[in-house]
């Protein structure tokens, strides 16, 4: 194996963040985004709700858990849809990305961590400042719905 193929050490050695994010999809074809709030990094951009999976967590599990605390919406494992996932360098970590889609949940969305929230449809995001990990996921969404 030659030089080039092999990764640095700084990139290597760095401790992998693994956060989980969902498309909810109503039925016009609408996306959920959130916008971060004050007292966070990267406040004030509008992202997809979601967060870091916890030690010993299943993605799956994080998700379900985190749209529980973000939305107080109920998520039924079996409604969950792997779509993709971004891989980004986050400072001293580096983030793996998991985007899942449901169009499929109990309850209505509320606010309980996030400044606001709006519904827009995957071409309305390319204009939404959005962090650098969400936005190679624009695109795929666009294409899917």
């Amino acid at each position: 194996m030659n030089s080039a193929s092999t990764p640095s050490s700084a990139t290597a050695s760095r401790p992998l963040l693994i956060v989980v994010a969902a498309a909810l999809v109503d039925s016009a074809g609408r996306v959920l985004l959130q916008q971060r709030p004050p007292n966070k990094p990267m406040a004030g951009l509008w992202e997809f709700p979601g967060g870091k999976v916890d030690p010993g967590e299943t993605p799956e599990a994080a998700i379900i858990r985190e749209l529980h605390e973000e939305l107080g919406i109920i998520v039924d494992h079996s409604c969950l849809a792997p779509a993709c996932f971004a891989s980004e360098s986050l400072g001293e970590k580096h983030l793996l990305l998991l985007l899942y889609v449901l169009r499929k949940w109990q309850g209505a969305p509320q606010l309980h961590h996030a400044t606001a929230m709006q519904w827009v449809t995957p071409a309305q995001m390319f204009s939404i400042d959005m962090p650098p990990a969400d936005r190679p996921l624009i695109g795929l969404l666009d294409a899917l719905l």
